[in-house]
């Protein structure tokens, strides 16, 4: 197996990666969703775990998707047409990582004081959901 074969398959491998980092946070969004609506959290809050954790998910996978294509970028023969395709397919997935963050914070990205990963937020959400569970599990068990 050459070189470029070896990181094609990198590629490829990363690019897998990326989807299920999409397919994996919609369904964790739902399951978060849906348990936000079983503690009786109200369809509102049920709404906003679902747009975010969604929304991070997605994020992550643009993340591991632009790194895919870099690798096959970097790894295939340089030429002027790779490179504006590249360059074009990082400002798109930029554009849209920057309008998602934008739209799950509340504020453009470079306000913020620390970066936040989509894996970062969907922790967060996880964490989150968690600690509701277990602050319903003790308001129920002192009932």
């Amino acid at each position: 197996m050459d070189f470029e074969t070896v990181f094609t398959l990198v590629a490829v491998g990363f690019e897998v990666v990326g989807a299920l980092a999409m397919v994996v946070g919609f369904l964790t969004a739902l399951v978060l969703s849906f348990r936000t609506l079983r503690r009786g959290e109200g369809g509102t809050a049920a709404f906003t775990v679902l747009r975010t954790t969604l929304g991070a998910a997605i994020l992550l996978g643009l993340e591991v998707l632009v790194a895919a294509d870099l690798i096959r970028t970097i790894t295939s023969k340089p030429s002027m047409e790779d490179a504006l395709i590249l360059g074009i397919i990082v400002l798109i997935r930029t554009i849209l990582s920057m309008s998602i963050q934008i739209e799950i914070e509340g504020m453009l990205p470079w306000r913020r004081a620390m970066l936040t990963s989509g894996g970062q937020l969907i922790g967060q959400a996880i964490s989150k959901d968690y600690r509701a569970t277990a602050a319903a599990r003790t308001e129920a068990a002192s009932s």
